[in-house]
């Protein structure tokens, strides 16, 4: 249970933080700069995941995809890649929408992990993990969509 918390935290955590400080000091608060933030460290941390647990993750591929370990690198530079341009003020829209077709897009391999009782590498809570991912990918998807990409700039 510790990796969907701490994967909501790293998402929360940097307007949780921006929240606090605007009350306390009066200052508007800037939702969608830190809900950015937040997306990027999720995804920061989702890049960790596949340069660590590389093998785990080649396991939750179906074994008839082709270049199974080179698509999870892919898939970690990927992110990586949206995590950066997370917090570049230019590309923000575009990397929240690229986030949520990414989301979109790896949601079948959670799915056919959970049916196929693949527990991503001994994770502690099996292949019930894969399914706490489910909702979890939604909550992604609702934070890019709600908070960056249609969100008001000030709040």
């Amino acid at each position: 249970m510790i990796t969907p918390l701490l994967i909501l935290t790293l998402l929360s955590g940097p307007l949780a933080i921006a929240y606090l400080y605007a009350k306390t000091t009066g200052t508007t608060l800037n939702i969608s700069k830190f809900a950015y933030w937040g997306l990027s460290a999720a995804f920061l941390f989702f890049t960790i995941g596949h340069l660590v647990k590389t093998i785990e993750m080649v396991a939750m591929l179906p074994p008839w995809v082709p270049y199974r370990l080179a698509l999870v690198y892919l898939s970690g530079l990927l992110e990586l890649f949206i995590a950066i341009l997370l917090l570049l003020p230019k590309y923000q829209k575009v990397a929240a929408k690229m986030a949520i077709i990414v989301f979109v897009l790896f949601f079948p391999v959670n799915i056919y992990a959970a049916f196929n009782h693949l527990g991503l590498g001994g994770h502690q809570w099996g292949p019930a993990y894969l399914w706490i991912r489910a909702p979890l990918q939604l909550i992604l998807i609702a934070w890019a969509y709600f908070l960056c990409v249609k969100g008001k700039h000030r709040g």
